[in-house]
């Protein structure tokens, strides 16, 4: 065979070869355009939901108390530091007590004067009132004198002038009693107010006592020191209010978890629900814990309401500490073998015109209400008859764990294949052809 003969079989081969490529590719294209759009669908099964809150929160003991100074002072002593374990009544500090020992000194000794004051002022009270008793009896002494001494002058057995010198003596016997009776109330009104200054001296006294026992800091409750936050040296300031020098934790083998749970949910969260959570310090340990209540004060940021769920749980190896982070399940609800749809199918929402969605949802007696609201709990999900072409179908849904649906209602039976996404064919959606072997684009 010649070079040229070998030449012209081997062109036909590439020519032949070359128009078959050409031939599929475009096979493959025109078919790629005429398919529809493709469906990815999700069994429904039967099986149990569990509808959970999940939150985060704060481990906290069940009672903290602030340990504070009353009376101002530099801390002498401290005889209890973090972790420690203390008993109610237990010293924990002591200030310097000399400031307020010679204000306790200086109290007493102006109430031990004043007691003596008042033990004069009573004697003074008893003098005035014997020489008031004195005076009265003079008085009517001389009243009786002067009586007998005006029978006589009027017999004439008297003188005018003794007569009159008795009279003058009973004035004056009278005038005596009135000025001892001035005398035993002044007696008296001092006495008063030796009592009264002898109260507010006991008072004094008592309240330098106080402030002198209030040098020695106790510990309130039995517990364990979370926090100390004093020195030895350090002064301590008690103005307008007591300085927080200790906190104590009452009991940490049983603690609760402050868990800030979302305004939506907290009507789904009733008190004894049993709740799980876990913590950073052991990730693979669940910890067990009760809802005990949930507290009516909320808390905002930037618009999101929360109100703390408290989680009571037993602490007894005291493993978990105060101020750990806990990451809280709590169930809301629970559904035994029941069909489960798939969350998917529950937001899947066919890409076609509003006009002939609407006509498909009448054509299937779907209600607006089904087709564009969760009211009620009804919603549409869609599967497909044997043409591969979608049917719209009304639910009404219960509780959800995130990934599977309840089904209350509806035409969905265990096996049906609901449709979860779509996927258009290439540049259907919006209406172009792509360029082929020179050919133009989009007009």
């Amino acid at each position: 065979m010649s070079l040229k003969d070998s030449y012209s079989k081997h062109k036909a081969a590439y020519i032949s070869i070359a128009c078959i490529v050409v031939i599929l590719v475009l096979w493959g294209y025109f078919r790629s355009r005429s398919d529809g759009p493709k469906y990815t669908t999700a069994v429904v099964k039967r099986g149990n939901i569990t509808a959970v809150v999940q939150a985060t929160g704060t481990i906290n003991p069940l009672t903290t108390v602030s340990v504070g100074s009353y009376v101002s002072g530099t801390v002498q002593y401290i005889f209890a530091d973090f972790n420690t374990r203390v008993k109610n009544g237990q010293v924990l500090a002591q200030l310097d007590p000399a400031i307020y020992e010679a204000q306790v000194v200086e109290a007493r000794g102006n109430l031990q004067n004043a007691e003596a004051n008042l033990t004069t002022l009573d004697a003074n009270v008893q003098v005035s009132a014997a020489n008031l008793a004195k005076s009265e009896a003079n008085a009517k002494y001389e009243v009786a004198t002067a009586k007998r001494s005006q029978d006589l002058f009027t017999s004439g057995v008297v003188s005018a002038d003794s007569n009159e010198q008795t009279q003058s003596t009973l004035g004056q016997s009278q005038a005596d009693v009135k000025s001892s009776e001035a005398a035993l109330e002044q007696a008296k009104a001092q006495l008063a107010q030796a009592k009264t200054q002898i109260t507010s001296m006991q008072g004094a006294l008592d309240a330098a006592e106080t402030n002198l026992k209030y040098t020695t800091i106790l510990s309130p409750i039995d517990g364990t020191v979370v926090a100390r936050n004093i020195d030895v040296g350090q002064s301590v300031a008690a103005t307008l209010q007591a300085p927080n020098v200790f906190s104590v934790a009452q009991d940490l083998t049983r603690m609760q978890v402050y868990a800030a749970t979302d305004e939506s949910d907290t009507g789904n969260i009733r008190n004894g629900i049993a709740v799980t959570f876990q913590v950073d310090a052991f990730p693979n340990d669940v910890f067990q814990g009760r809802v005990s209540n949930i507290r009516l004060n909320p808390t905002t940021v930037q618009n999101v309401v929360t109100y703390n769920t408290i989680i009571d749980f037993n602490n007894p190896d005291e493993k978990l500490l105060p101020g750990e982070t806990a990451y809280v399940t709590i169930p809301t609800g629970h559904a035994e073998n029941t069909v489960e749809i798939p969350n998917p199918a529950l937001t899947f929402k066919p890409q076609m015109q509003p006009l002939a969605l609407q006509r498909l949802y009448k054509r299937y007696d779907i209600s607006n209400q089904a087709s564009t609201t969760h009211l009620g709990g009804w919603q549409t999900v869609w599967k497909l008859d044997a043409n591969k072409q979608l049917i719209p179908i009304a639910v009404q849904c219960g509780i959800t764990d995130y990934n599977n649906t309840q089904l209350l209602q509806g035409d969905v039976q265990v096996g049906d294949e609901l449709v979860t996404s779509e996927q258009n064919a290439p540049n259907k959606s919006n209406g172009t052809r792509a360029p082929f072997m020179g050919g133009r684009g989009p007009r």
